[in-house]
């Protein structure tokens, strides 16, 4: 069972600007501080998946991870897939830098219709009546 990343998407207030730089066909790079130290756990089919406005609604499968340097100069480089696939909304509080997600406690991907029928407005709605 693969295990997972949650981190905040901050500056981005719609998932169609993940798509749109997606849409490029270059994996993107996430840069962090810290590696994680499950990281062939996470290697072996975990995604990262993206909180927008207080939701994690979609995710990028992750290609590799990788840590640059040494000491206290370290980073990590978190290389994922340019496609974004969409998922049922998860409710997050704001936290710095990223989370383990479980498996387990990850949502489910959403089907094509699913993902375009709905406005983000209307499910954030949903979901906060408990609805969905």
């Amino acid at each position: 069972m693969a295990l997972h990343l949650i981190k905040l998407c901050v500056g981005v207030s719609e998932i169609e600007w993940l798509e749109t730089r997606a849409g490029s066909g270059r994996p993107l790079i996430v840069h962090t501080r810290m590696t994680p130290k499950r990281a062939a756990e996470i290697e072996d089919g975990g995604s990262l998946y993206w909180v927008i406005k207080g939701a994690a609604g979609c995710r990028q499968p992750i290609l590799d991870i990788t840590t640059l340097g040494e000491g206290k100069t370290s980073r990590c480089e978190i290389t994922l897939e340019p496609r974004v696939i969409r998922t049922a909304p998860l409710a997050r509080r704001p936290f710095q830098g990223w989370r383990y997600l479980e498996a387990k406690d990850a949502p489910t991907d959403l089907t094509t219709a699913e993902a375009t029928d709905l406005p983000q407005d209307l499910a954030k709605a949903l979901r906060e009546m408990g609805a969905w």
